[in-house]
């Protein structure tokens, strides 16, 4: 029925079954049966016939309408299948440690889904060592991680830097003072803190073994958004990543950030990596690219 609307929309247009018959490149009477077949199969009569003029009845005014809202949606679904056919392969795998996924990667993914609706994405999560093997296996197409790595075959670009801050609720009685306090300070003080074995669990150890700090560890979690929602609860404190403690997010969850000097030790660098000995899809390219113009943008406002 599609193309038999499609010839009643141009005899409309061209006020000519003459005219209209030479556009659709059929000749007259093969026009006249369409127009007539439309009709039978909608049960109205869309012309009034005056001679050799021909006058749309209401319904076919209506009928019009309806012919050109169709044509609007077939053009507007055939660019949607050609951008779609164009993308192809639309398939991307992400690779990214368990701190990147709860601090850079959901903003990216938003950035990029907008950018490119039609993208299929998969997320493939884990430890620093395992996404690098995970690249250089060939499972994933990009790796995000929260440290700079040097391995042949794979190139590595640096994001951003990223350092612990401590993080407290605003009953704290730290709250009290400037927004800044020693590493000693928290000798004894009740803190939540991530899972043994993790890289920032790893790093804290270290830190307050060589300043001699034994807080007071009262459950040990690896979700960022538990931690965030246990301080208030516990009363304590926890030392989470910088880029993970928006405005917003500390705002509704009453809490407070403390910069204290010694915590710059565990910076460490955010970096996307990729398989440089393989030809990437276009979509995964995309990734690349869009995610490192994003990074630069940044830094060259700030």
């Amino acid at each position: 029925m599609f193309e038999d609307m499609n010839a009643f929309a141009i005899v409309v247009e061209q006020s000519s079954l003459n005219r209209a018959s030479k556009l659709l490149n059929l000749s007259q009477p093969a026009l006249s049966r369409k127009i007539a077949k439309l009709e039978s199969e909608l049960g109205v009569t869309l012309f009034d016939r005056r001679g050799k003029r021909l006058e749309l009845t209401s319904v076919g005014q209506i009928t019009y309408t309806f012919a050109l809202e169709q044509r609007r949606r077939q053009s507007q679904f055939l660019q949607t299948l050609s951008q779609f056919k164009s993308e192809l392969p639309r398939s991307l795998t992400l690779g990214a440690s368990l701190t990147t996924l709860q601090t850079t990667l959901p903003s990216l993914m938003n950035e990029f889904m907008e950018r490119h609706p039609q993208t299929e994405m998969k997320l493939l999560t884990g430890k620093t060592l395992e996404i690098v093997s995970s690249v250089r296996d060939k499972k994933v197409d990009v790796g995000l991680i929260g440290s700079y790595i040097d391995e042949p075959g794979l190139v590595c670009i640096p994001l951003f830097d990223d350092h612990l801050e401590l993080v407290i609720p605003q009953s704290h009685p730290f709250v009290s003072r400037s927004r800044q306090a020693r590493l000693e300070e928290l000798q004894g003080q009740p803190m939540i803190m991530f899972s043994k074995g993790t890289l920032y669990r790893r790093m804290t150890d270290d830190l307050f073994q060589r300043f001699g700090v034994m807080p007071d560890i009262r459950t040990e979690i690896d979700s960022f958004e538990a931690i965030v929602r246990l301080l208030p609860i516990f009363k304590a404190s926890a030392l989470l990543p910088k880029s993970y403690l928006r405005g917003q997010l500390l705002r509704d969850n009453e809490l407070v950030s403390f910069h204290i000097p010694e915590l710059e030790q565990t910076r460490r660098t955010t970096c996307l990596i990729y398989d440089d000995t393989v030809e990437h899809s276009p979509t995964a390219l995309y990734w690349i690219t869009e995610t490192q113009q994003s990074f630069a943008a940044i830094h060259s406002t700030s």
